[in-house]
């Protein structure tokens, strides 16, 4: 008989973690979470005290949605915070642990990547490039794209990484935007064993009008042709000192722009500030992801994505933590690629995304089993709802059962984490974001902006400003508050919508845009996906809605069967499967169409790109932003 994953049981925390945990004791979080949900304002000015201020504020916080000011009056230098401040103590320390595909890795300490940092700044401020100018970074996962962005965060440059898969096309359009002088990219970038011509695709993007004067080109390969306005990392750097003076900025100068797809029309450019932004990536990194001294965490996101600023680079540099940064792709060349380096390396932290789980799930047990991964002692989940199955699956399997997951909530937009777990003191629920952080006031409100009650689905909101929010979308401030402030006045719509159960935890049921109306009845596509992959068959599913003339909608599944189950009678398992959904949420949410696929579209980041499949399922041809699909292809039905 199948059980339901409704009656899957919470994870208490265990003693020996919570022993040690930054947060540990459940009676002092409570009362201190308590305390700034009533003042965000005095949670965040005592937090912010934990970074080096060169001027402190004469006003923590200013304003209301949608333009809020943090710290005002204050000064600091992003670079300063998460490199020169540490090195009294842990000159050498490892602050970059990096590996490529082929098992080649480097390690750079905290002085080391001071200097190299120190170096670039210098040749930087040589040619001409000062605050209030823009760089733009497209390189691969190596040690040199956090050196340029944190020689960026020193002199004031605001940067703008773009994330080292996208076209030229995609390139262009962003240096465009963002009007940068210089950029830094890699002769070539490696993953799945071949070449990312880098190089190329930058001279590409550059050719017509650009605004970029020079290309600084880390050279990997001796035979790589110099592009044109190029110049090579090395030569360009030179013989510049090892040492910079840091310059302190205002607390809302502009640290970076990242853009991301909107559902039609061009990329937003995010703007993100540099003290509040700081603030938030690094008192949650400490918090949410338990950092302590003698940490080896590992993300695995990519530092093009807003993952990989706040909690590759800035977040986890900033507490003085060694952050390991991996070229190329997880199952390359073997399926086990990730556990062998987690052992190699002893990571005790691991923060990835529920597509790489459920790929790895898709694999077999049998794969990590073959890994002890005895150091790992926290896994946390990131990009993307975790469905309950996979959740269990990362906790029992990679986890070997002992290490608390943290399944975090947050966005682009938001800069930092939003809802999460706080490991040693919250019970865990299979599925569940918990409770907001400490200091964000979150609600599930209904369409008519009325707070919803318990357990009744509704949109996801913030009532009040938070420091490491966007300031606004570059060039572009009326779609700012359209966006974002113009649905509720007042409050911050994240455009997901959830529903908080009766502890007061919420779960997160994916982007509105996903949430399914069916005579009149709210569906969210994730709670949907999830019934579907708890089914033993399914490796992977994806959720939409169809228009339909009785319903409103109808639910159309896309689903990636195990390779277990080639040869398979799809028409039989399509019954079995709508039958399990049945008996996981209600007849309500049987589908009306399932279709087997080899894979589903997603975004180079790894996220299922739903608004393709809706017309697809729509019958219509593909429309919006699609510079970020990973294979342009869509989908290969199998029935």
């Amino acid at each position: 008989m199948e059980t339901s994953l409704k009656e899957s049981r919470a994870f208490a925390p265990e003693k020996s973690f919570q022993a040690s945990a930054n947060v540990g004791h459940p009676a002092e979080y409570e009362a201190a979470w308590q305390a700034s949900q009533k003042d965000p304002v005095a949670y965040w000015e005592a937090a912010a005290k934990s970074l080096h201020w060169d001027q402190t504020w004469h006003t923590a916080f200013e304003g209301k949605f949608p333009w809020v000011k943090w710290f005002l009056g204050a000064k600091l230098n992003v670079s300063y915070n998460c490199l020169d401040r540490h090195l009294p103590l842990l000159k050498d320390k490892a602050a970059i642990i990096w590996e490529g595909e082929d098992g080649k890795s480097e390690t750079w300490t905290f002085g080391k990547l001071f200097e190299e940092t120190c170096r670039l700044a210098n040749a930087m401020e040589k040619a001409g490039m000062r605050a209030g100018d823009t760089a733009a970074i497209y390189m691969p996962q190596v040690p040199q794209a956090a050196v340029a962005m944190l020689a960026c965060a020193r002199i004031g440059v605001t940067h703008s990484i773009v994330f080292g898969g996208f076209s030229s096309h995609a390139l262009r359009d962003r240096i465009a935007d963002a009007k940068c002088r210089m950029v830094f990219t890699a002769d070539v970038g490696y993953r799945k064993g071949e070449k990312i011509q880098l190089g190329q695709i930058v001279e590409k993007a550059l050719e017509g009008n650009s605004p970029i004067e020079k290309v600084i080109v880390l050279q990997r390969e001796a035979a790589s042709p110099l592009m044109n306005k190029g110049i090579w990392w090395n030569e360009f750097v030179g013989a510049q000192p090892p040492t910079h003076q840091a310059k302190p900025f205002d607390a809302e100068h502009p640290l970076f722009v990242l853009y991301t797809s909107g559902t039609t029309g061009k990329p937003k450019g995010i703007v993100h500030s540099s003290g509040g932004y700081l603030v938030g990536a690094t008192t949650t990194a400490k918090a949410v992801l338990d950092l302590q001294p003698n940490d080896v965490y590992w993300c695995t996101a990519d530092v093009g994505w807003i993952t990989g600023h706040s909690y590759v680079v800035y977040g986890i540099l900033a507490n003085g933590v060694t952050t390991v940064m991996y070229e190329g792709n997880p199952v390359h060349p073997h399926a086990g690629r990730f556990w062998e380096l987690i052992e190699k390396h002893k990571v005790s932290i691991l923060y990835t995304a529920p597509t790489a789980i459920r790929a790895f799930m898709r694999l077999g047990d049998d794969i990590p089993g073959k890994y002890p991964m005895k150091s790992l002692r926290l896994l946390g989940s990131v990009g993307e709802p975790i469905n309950p199955e996979a959740w269990m699956w990362y906790q029992e399997k990679i986890g070997k059962g002992r290490c608390p997951i943290v399944d975090t909530w947050w966005q682009t937009e938001t800069g930092a984490m939003m809802i999460a777990p706080l490991p040693g003191v919250t019970t865990l629920k299979p599925g569940s974001a918990t409770r907001p952080f400490f200091g964000i006031q979150a609600e599930i409100v209904g369409e008519d902006g009325k707070p919803a009650g318990r357990e009744q689905g509704g949109l996801l909101v913030i009532k009040h400003p938070w420091p490491s929010m966007a300031r606004t979308i570059l060039g572009d401030p009326d779609r700012f508050v359209e966006q974002y402030f113009s649905k509720f006045p007042g409050l911050y719509f994240t455009g997901d919508g959830a529903h908080q159960d009766a502890d007061g935890y919420f779960w997160i049921m994916g982007r509105i845009d996903d949430v399914i109306n069916v005579s009149g009845h709210r569906l969210g596509t994730m709670e949907i996906e999830s019934a579907l992959v708890s089914h033993p068959a399914v490796a992977e599913a994806a959720v939409v809605g169809r228009p339909d003339e009785l319903k409103g909608q109808a639910i159309v599944a896309y689903v990636t069967p195990k390779e277990s189950e080639s040869g398979t009678d799809l028409k039989e398992l399509q019954d079995k499967l709508k039958k399990h959904v049945v008996l996981e949420i209600g007849a309500l949410a049987r589908p009306e169409a399932i279709f087997f696929t080899k894979t589903l579209p997603k975004t180079r980041s790894g996220k299922i790109m739903r608004r393709l499949l809706k017309d697809l399922a729509a019958g219509k041809a593909a429309t919006g932003d699609t510079t970020t699909l990973e294979n342009p292809g869509l989908v290969e039905l199998l029935n």
